[in-house]
């Protein structure tokens, strides 16, 4: 009698100890999340333990773990990424009226298993006073020969042009996709090298004209420590291009549930949070970011660089069509 009072002890204690915390293994590095855990902390009275990495080494992490991983929930960047875990089957689908009434079936997994968090745009960046204002219009055009010389980009093996070609793709099969590649590459300034910050300071100074970067580096460059990028981003505006039969190119950051989460109920109120109200006006207002969630407005900052439609693709596609990027851009040179 005595063992058995004991063994359910054991298994009470367990029991609430497993329903007081959460996991969450997190490619994003921002203060604005930090904050948000702490929020949900206080919220909930759920402690959020992270564990911080690049996304490859927290999918090779939770392979590694299998069953035994104390992973809940994954959080990474790009639609690449997310669909990589999933592929792997490292993450379940959930039910959660919550996120599939709010988040718009284009900014998630068809089967539940990822949730978009943010968006981000794929723009291109010029340099004021480069005439590139008037000469700019569609992604399909970046590979017209008028741009020779005057296109900084970072390298083929960065997840955000991979997505982007992967939209390519969708829009216009590979063997455009890939004469696109042929003719952007024909146009680059330099060889790519570096990150979007690289390639907008760049411009900035006059090597090239264009920069294709992510819309939230230049919110981060203008209010940044570093002299050098809130001089550099003045120097430059955005311009929001659109696929010819579509709109502006968009990716996501995103959750997912991991397959074994031994806090799987924790898991999915975390979640939640992240796409609740509270949490989609700090994305937006301290990492501007775009808000998944409808009725939430993007900063002040972000607004005044105008307005855009999103892609009319499927966030799942990019995933999909990740493997035929990257293949594209070997076979165009894209370095």
């Amino acid at each position: 009698m005595i063992k058995k009072l004991a063994l359910s002890a054991i298994v009470l204690a367990s029991s609430l100890y497993a329903s007081s915390e959460v996991n969450v293994y997190s490619h994003r590095h921002y203060d604005t999340d930090k904050k948000l855990f702490k929020m949900f902390e206080e919220k909930t009275g759920i402690k959020v333990n992270v564990v911080k990495a690049k996304a490859s080494a927290l999918i090779k992490r939770m392979e590694s773990e299998g069953a035994k991983s104390p992973a809940d929930v994954l959080i990474t960047v790009d639609a690449g990424r997310l669909y990589q875990a999933k592929s792997k089957d490292l993450l379940q689908s959930i039910n959660s009226n919550y996120l599939t009434t709010n988040i718009p079936a284009t900014l998630r997994d068809k089967d539940n298993k990822w949730f978009a968090l943010t968006k981000r745009s794929r723009v291109a960046v010029y340099r004021i006073g480069s005439g590139m204002d008037s000469k700019l219009s569609t992604y399909e055009d970046l590979a017209d020969p008028k741009f020779k010389g005057q296109i900084m980009v970072r390298s083929s093996n960065n997840i955000y042009n991979q997505s982007l070609m992967a939209a390519m793709i969708a829009h216009h099969g590979k063997e455009y996709a890939l004469n696109w590649a042929k003719g952007v590459v024909a146009n680059m300034a330099k060889a790519p090298k570096g990150n979007d910050r690289y390639q907008v300071k760049a411009v900035a100074n006059g090597i090239g004209s264009v920069a294709i970067a992510n819309t939230y580096y230049i919110g981060k460059m203008v209010n940044n420590k570093d002299a050098s990028q809130r001089e550099s981003v003045k120097k430059v505006k955005i311009f929001f291009p659109k696929f010819e039969n579509g709109g502006t190119h968009i990716n996501v950051s995103g959750a997912g549930v991991a397959k074994y989460a031994p806090n799987k109920d924790n898991a999915i109120k975390f979640v939640e949070f992240l796409a609740s109200k509270e949490a989609q006006e700090l994305f937006a207002k301290a990492n501007y970011e775009y808000p998944v969630l409808a009725g939430v407005k993007s900063s002040e900052l972000v607004s005044s660089w105008g307005q855009f439609k999103d892609d009319t693709i499927s966030i799942n596609t990019l995933g999909e069509n990740n493997k035929a990027a990257v293949k594209v851009f070997d076979q165009a040179g894209w370095k």
